[in-house]
């Protein structure tokens, strides 16, 4: 018996759209990422991109549980020297709600050039609107 190994050049990538309004970080970002390696297809290589696009629309009306509204931090450095900087949950969801998830899906991506790829199909917007219409999104729920 042999083992099937996914080709590059045979995949068929689909497009799938999921309103986060009312959805927890966490659980919202565990789904993305499962959907964005391709773990969710029976045809999944792990050296292989098999994963498909995702838009997500209502960025800026997720949730968090417990008080990691406000006790959540989140840091970045400028490369300098004593440049760290640090942004609460809450003033990132206000200011920024689509890198919020964007950096929830990365930390569950693989830290290498594949995870980089499968990070570009993940497509987010704050609001409910987004130019995807034309690749007929599947609404995921």
């Amino acid at each position: 018996m042999k083992t099937y190994q996914a080709k590059k050049e045979g995949l068929e990538h689909k497009w799938y759209l999921i309103n986060a309004e009312g959805k927890v970080l966490g659980r919202l970002a565990t789904e993305l990422a499962k959907i964005l390696k391709g773990k969710n297809k029976p045809l999944y290589t792990p050296h292989v991109d098999t994963g498909d696009f995702v838009i997500v629309i209502n960025a800026g009306k997720l949730t968090l549980t417990g008080k990691k509204m406000k006790d959540k931090v989140y840091y970045h450095h400028t490369g300098y020297p004593g440049g760290i900087k640090e942004t609460s949950a809450e003033k990132l969801l206000a200011e920024k709600p689509t890198e919020m998830i964007r950096m929830a899906v990365r930390g569950m991506l693989p830290k290498n050039s594949l995870g980089r790829q499968m990070l570009r199909k993940l497509k987010v917007y704050a609001g409910p609107n987004h130019p995807h219409e034309a690749q007929k999104p599947i609404s995921i729920e």
